[in-house]
């Protein structure tokens, strides 16, 4: 097919308050054009919600009805979510018409991968129906589901397309694809060869730790790991841990390492272990490669912060490039990921891998809601 204009949509496991929005011309399979793309913040209440939901969510813990708020904050984020692409199309002077589709991906407020012969379990708030009325245009949502019902990870769903980035910058299996979110994946390929999975924590203890502490919501360009010790003695005890040995496919909660991590530490001391943890973890995961790379090329906020930049340099001994150094947008690519699956998931083409999900076979996935009657977007 020709390749056509989709939206993608992603808000992180962060919680860092924004919802991403990037524009991809594509037929699903490789990258034509980058469209705009924006960064569009939540109402505060809105943040505070999905905040109070994601607490709800690890008490609720897969156990029992459904926590009542659940409907609350789905109705808020899709609300919120659809406002802003309402407004994204009309700074950009584009109608719905022009969009084949929108990749939402909603808020995963909790992901529990398969283990000991039990099936994961997984879920992302995002009622793609009431966008799809909103914004007047096919939406694809749910990309997770199918996967984990069929025994696989439910992610990382990133993989197909750092492939399609990494077929875009002409890299080979010396390059792979860090991304550093709330928790940090990789995508390392040779050829039809592909290798995923999540490596370990990224930001999300980090921000916990600060957020704790009253110092803010992030470490800002690292300041405070920089001027902080690792306790080396407890960095090398938690780097023992046995996620971080097992084979891949594997996937993360945000909340499967957490801030208590550095429990009794002052808030630098703190946040340096964090970091180094982070950076550890990464050297990990590429002994696990079958082929250890030597550069990657880094997006997500993560790749912001000098420190972890610098950890990951040192402590996995590989070179980290910013994306954006390299022609690509290193905010947006969540996002344009969302789009690339809601052309793909259109087309019935796979968006999971045994080798990247655990899945059986490569499966296709991702719910389609049809644009019916349109609501205002302030309904």
């Amino acid at each position: 097919m020709e390749p056509v204009w989709a939206i993608g949509l992603m808000t992180g496991t962060v919680l860092d308050g924004m919802v991403d929005i990037a524009m991809l011309r594509t037929d699903g399979e490789q990258i034509a054009e980058f469209g705009p793309w924006s960064l569009a913040p939540y109402p505060d209440e809105v943040r505070d919600l999905l905040s109070r939901t994601v607490e709800e969510a690890v008490r609720w813990d897969f156990n029992g009805a459904e926590p009542a708020i659940f409907a609350e904050a789905e109705r808020a984020l899709t609300q919120a979510q659809a406002m802003a692409v309402d407004g994204f199309l009309k700074e950009h002077g584009l109608n719905a018409a022009e969009i084949a589709a929108i990749g939402f991906h909603g808020q995963t407020v909790l992901h529990r991968p398969p283990a000991a012969g039990m099936q994961g379990q997984t879920r992302q708030l995002g009622d793609g129906e009431r966008m799809a009325r909103i914004i007047g245009t096919k939406v694809i949502y749910d990309f997770r589901s199918a996967d984990v019902e069929a025994g696989g990870q439910g992610a990382p769903l990133a993989p197909i397309y750092h492939c399609a980035l990494l077929d875009k910058i002409g890299a080979g299996p010396e390059t792979a694809i860090l991304n550093l979110g709330g928790v940090a994946n990789i995508t390392w390929r040779d050829g039809d060869r592909i290798a995923a999975f999540d490596t370990g924590p990224a930001n999300a203890p980090i921000n916990d730790w600060i957020s704790r502490h009253g110092a803010g919501n992030m470490d800002i360009d690292g300041g405070l790991a920089r001027s902080g010790r690792v306790d080396e003695e407890r960095l090398a005890l938690l780097l023992e841990h046995p996620y971080l040995r097992a084979p891949f496919p594997k996937s993360l909660d945000r909340h499967s390492f957490a801030a208590v991590m550095a429990e009794g530490l002052d808030l630098a001391d703190g946040a340096a272990l964090l970091t180094a943890f982070t950076a550890g973890a990464v050297g990990k995961a590429l002994d696990l490669l079958p082929q250890r790379p030597s550069r990657l090329v880094v997006c997500g906020g993560g790749r912001k912060n000098p420190a972890m930049m610098d950890e990951i340099r040192r402590r996995a001994r590989v070179e980290p490039v910013p994306a954006d150094r390299l022609g690509l947008r290193g905010d947006a690519i969540e996002a344009e990921c969302f789009a690339f699956l809601a052309m793909r998931s259109m087309r019935g083409l796979p968006i999971s891998f045994p080798e990247t999900t655990g899945v059986p076979y490569p499966m296709a996935g991702g719910r389609q809601a049809l644009a019916g009657h349109v609501e205002a977007a302030s309904a």
